[in-house]
């Protein structure tokens, strides 16, 4: 009977402990209690959202024969969640204590949080809401950005898209800058891209030839479109520069290599530097004017030529020193 008695107490010692007010909102008053119910059901919307979000990708992943995009299962994911968050939050918030019918006392907390300083969390969380719904930019897609940051898409956040580069290296880009910036998507709604590929010849080489074994080395990288009549591959005559025939190589090429353009430029140059040196045309290098003021004589040399006439006056130097 005494256990019993001293139980009660402590229980009612606890209870009056873990409720006394802190303070009030409205008519409610906040205690330990309440705060660590609106813990609970913050955690809870958290796991809850995320234990929804693996449950609809598996069932996206098992009904792929239903159409069912990866980029919009995504999107409607990442919707899901935030739902569920902002409707636990308010839930939270009425457990508190707060009248979340009151929206005039939430929109005025919104607008002094906004003021305070909370512009730029609250511009990339509607921006990133944007981007999903319109579908604009989805996961998997290969941008560029104004400002130079180029890779493939790997996450939209609440806050942040994580691109991650060619290399690996991630980089976290506020979602304002997607709305409010130029944004080059070369995937948005093409399998395929056209690249240029610029290279020179030396002045005399046979165009014809030039041309032949550019479009050599297009058959030796695989990935480019060559079947199709409407994206076969060319080469163009684009400048007659100081020292060389300019040329670019126009090539249609698949998704495999649209998203590596560094790797894609070095593909095709290794293989249109072979194909040169098999039909033996000349890589051409500068040219430069020699002139000597002693005699009328007046030499146009390469740069070659340069170190071979001033490695034999210093080896005729060497000699009359001995």
């Amino acid at each position: 009977m005494a256990t019993e008695t001293l139980s009660e107490n402590i229980q009612q010692t606890l209870m009056q402990w873990v409720t006394v007010p802190w303070f009030q909102v409205g008519d409610t008053d906040v205690h330990l209690l309440r705060v660590l119910g609106l813990g609970f059901i913050l955690f809870f919307a958290w796991w809850f959202s995320i234990q929804l979000e693996h449950g609809l990708r598996n069932l996206a992943s098992r009904g792929k024969d239903a159409h069912m995009n990866s980029a919009g299962v995504y999107a409607f994911n990442r919707i899901i969640r935030y739902t569920v968050w902002i409707v636990g939050t308010l839930v939270g918030l009425r457990f508190l204590g707060l009248d979340i019918s009151n929206f005039a006392l939430i929109g005025g907390a919104i607008g002094v949080g906004i003021g305070f300083g909370l512009q730029g969390i609250f511009s990339n969380f509607v921006s990133g809401l944007i981007l999903l719904l319109e579908k604009t930019l989805k996961v998997g897609d290969f941008v560029d950005l104004q400002s130079g940051v180029m890779g493939r898409v790997t996450e939209i956040g609440m806050r942040y898209t994580r691109i991650t580069t060619n290399d690996l290296v991630d980089i976290i880009v506020p979602n304002s800058e997607f709305i409010n910036g130029r944004v080059t998507n070369w995937s948005f709604n093409e399998k395929y891209r056209r690249i240029h590929v610029p290279f020179s010849v030396a002045y005399g080489s046979d165009k014809d030839k030039v041309k032949q074994a550019a479009l050599k080395a297009v058959e030796a990288v695989a990935g480019c479109i060559t079947t199709d009549p409407r994206r076969s591959p060319d080469v163009w005559l684009t400048e007659f520069a100081d020292s060389s025939l300019s040329f670019e190589l126009v090539v249609w090429v698949d998704h495999a290599l649209m998203v590596s353009p560094g790797a894609t430029q070095a593909k095709f140059l290794w293989g249109i530097d072979d194909q040169l040196r098999a039909a033996q045309i000349e890589i051409p290098f500068p040219q430069r004017d020699l002139h000597v003021r002693s005699g009328s004589v007046r030499l146009e040399l390469d740069d070659a030529s340069i170190v071979r006439v001033l490695d034999a006056r210093a080896r005729q130097q060497e000699q009359g020193t001995e």
